[in-house]
Parts: C-alpha cells; sequence; structure tokens
C-alpha cells in the first residue's frame, strides 16, 4: 500500500554529535530519518536476509567488538570462508571509500550490494532468492515499519538497503577518553602514558598520524568541513611473494580493482576509533595484537631486508622501547567508545 498526502512525513534524523564535529554527507535521494534507522537496525540483525536464514550483517559485524568480527576472515551463509577481515563499522558515514581495497565504491548503498549479493564467494546469498527473502518481510510488524519511513508498506530490495545504509551511517562514534581530551578540553581525561603515546602517534619518527589522520583517524574521509574526499590506498609492505612486489593471489588488494601495477598490496587505512575492539589487524586478519602491530611497522614491514618495491614511503621502520611500545598502545586503547559499544550490544540483546 502507497500512502497518500495524508501520510505522515518521516522524522529527521537527530545526530548525536559533539558541537565540534561535522555532520557527514548524506545523499539526497537516501535522507537518514529515524524511521529509516528503525528499520535499518530491525533488518541489520535479522537472519531472514540471508538466502539460507543462517547469518544477519551483524553475524560478520557485532556491536561488542565494535561492529567488527574477531576472526581472521569472515564466513558467508554457505560456510565459505572470505578473503578478508571484517572492517569495523565505526563512523563510515564519513568514509571516501568502502571495503579495504575499491576506489570505486563512494557510497555505503553500493558497497552494501556486494555482501548482499557477491557469488564469489557466496555472503549473504541473496542473488537468485530474491523473491524468497522478500517473503519473510511481508508481516504486519515489517509492514509498518517499511510505511513508517518509505511511505509504501510493502518490502522491497532498494528500501532495505537504503534502511541499511542508513542504520550503518547512524553508526557514530565519537565519545571515547580521546575524545573528551581533544573536544571537550578535559585535560585529566588521558593519563600521562597516554599522553606519551599520543605524541609518538602524531610524531615523524613512527609517521602513524600520515595514514590515520584527521577526526576519523584514516585518510580514508569526508565531511561538510571538508572540500574535497581524499581515498588513499597504502602497501604497507605485508607481503613480497616472487620478490617484485606481488601479493598472494587471493588479495592483491587495490590491484584487483585498477590493474595497475603500482596498486600491487593497497589497501584502504582503516579507522583506528575502537581499535582495541577490533583484533585480529590488517585486511586478512594475519596480525593478532596491537604490540604485534606496532612491531610490524616497527621494523618496516614484512621481509624489511628485501622490502616490497610497492610499499609506503611511510612505512621506513622506527626504533621504539617497550615502555615507549606500552605508551602507544595506552594511546590506541584512549579511542575506545565505551559508550558507543554498550549502547549498541544492550539494542542488539
Amino acid at each position: 500500500m502507497i500512502l497518500g498526502a495524508c501520510s505522515k512525513s518521516p522524522t529527521p534524523y537527530t545526530w548525536n554529535l559533539p558541537h565540534n564535529i561535522p555532520p557527514p554527507p548524506v545523499p539526497a535521494d537516501n535522507p537518514v530519518t529515524e524511521e529509516s534507522v528503525i528499520l535499518g537496525e530491525k533488518l541489520f540483525f535479522d537472519k531472514g536476509l540471508s538466502a539460507n536464514n543462517t547469518v544477519s550483517c551483524s553475524s560478520c559485524h557485532e556491536p561488542e567488538h565494535a561492529f567488527s568480527e574477531p576472526k581472521t576472515v569472515s564466513v558467508g551463509a554457505n560456510g565459505d570462508a572470505l578473503n578478508r577481515n571484517a572492517l569495523a563499522l565505526v563512523n563510515v558515514a564519513y568514509n571516501a571509500s568502502f571495503t579495504w581495497a575499491h576506489n570505486n565504491l563512494e557510497s555505503i548503498e553500493k558497497q552494501l550490494m556486494i555482501p548482499l549479493f557477491n557469488e564469489h564467494p557466496v555472503e549473504m546469498g541473496v542473488t537468485g532468492n530474491e523473491k524468497r527473502i522478500l517473503k519473510r518481510f511481508e508481516g504486519s510488524e515489517y509492514r509498518a515499519l517499511f510505511e513508517a519511513a518509505y511511505g509504501d508498506d510493502t518490502p522491497n530490495l532498494n528500501n532495505i538497503v537504503k534502511a541499511l545504509a542508513s542504520y550503518v551511517r547512524s553508526l557514530v562514534s565519537f565519545n571515547s577518553a580521546f575524545d573528551n581530551y581533544a573536544y571537550a578540553q578535559d585535560d585529566d581525561a588521558l593519563t600521562a602514558q597516554q599522553l606519551e603515546g599520543l605524541n609518538l602517534f602524531f610524531s615523524e619518527r613512527t609517521e602513524c598520524f600520515h595514514c590515520h589522520g584527521g577526526l576519523n583517524f584514516t585518510q580514508s574521509s569526508k565531511h561538510s568541513f571538508q572540500p574535497f574526499a581524499a581515498q588513499p590506498f597504502h602497501n604497507t609492505g605485508l607481503y613480497n611473494e616472487d620478490g617484485k612486489g606481488s601479493y598472494p593471489e587471493s588479495d592483491m588488494g587495490l590491484y584487483s580493482v585498477t590493474h595497475n601495477k603500482q596498486d600491487m598490496g593497497k589497501f584502504r587505512a582503516p579507522t583506528l576509533r575502537n581499535i582495541a575492539l577490533t583484533a585480529p589487524y590488517m585486511h586478512d586478519g594475519s596480525i593478532a595484537t596491537l604490540d604485534e602491530v606496532i612491531e610490524f611497522y616497527a621494523r618496516g614491514g614484512n621481509l624489511a631486508e628485501s622490502p616490497n618495491p610497492y610499499r609506503s614511503p611511510f612505512i621506513k621502520g622506527f626504533t621504539i622501547s617497550e615502555d615507549e611500545k606500552a605508551a602507544l598502545v595506552a594511546f590506541l586503547r584512549s579511542l575506545t567508545d565505551e559508550q558507543f559499544v554498550k549502547t549498541h550490544t544492550t539494542r542488539k540483546n
């Protein structure tokens, strides 16, 4: 049923942001509303969105892990291992690019098509099962939610994607100890050890801030105060299969999209917000702890004696003491927004 002119208009979404954090960009053809977020949240946790009713979006993006997953790589509805570690869905509304390595996915709506419809490997398994899946959302509760959000109580895939995108956009996280220090001007929000780590993070010695800068601790970002979107990708020297720069055939990063040799092994630098909750690390989950991540960068990537020729110039190695490493880890832990995690874990349950 399509509602007439007398239907109630959806309520514009209220962003819960600090006063000095700009709102994220929102596409004109999918405005975020309170109703679309409510619908999107219910769909996000519903296994009925997968072909065989076995997984939901939240199966690979768990609230208690900042909407990431504590597995090396995710597993699809049919039990197939995927190529990559599940990225945290933290402030993705501010992303300029999506997935680990794709330079033409500039919206959440486009990115959602991959887990929903991908066939090699199967993730949610929607392809070929569209009608059967849509029938699962024809009950009165879902019809009321679709009607409230879009003025049409008939479930369809276009509105499902829009609602999921709205919910994911709503996952904003700016209430960590670091935020209290940096934005709320609470000088006591960080410990002396965390402040030492902050100074190391933003030093030319470690170079961390070059790839993990800005309000979202990633170069891949856009917001209303930013005149253009940045989409940098980096080769961190994680692999060098043939001594000439090749990455494993299972995942060559941005090269798999562009087929430009200069893009071999390049991946997007993810946000570091809530990073302490999102282990394991790197695109393939091959590094288990934050301590090991710092050690990896300190030695200039793997195979430092024969570094990947496409390795980023920012990955050059550095010296660091055990006390300094502990301070850097302490700073990274200060980026955890406990209220964000608690709120969304409670909603899940």
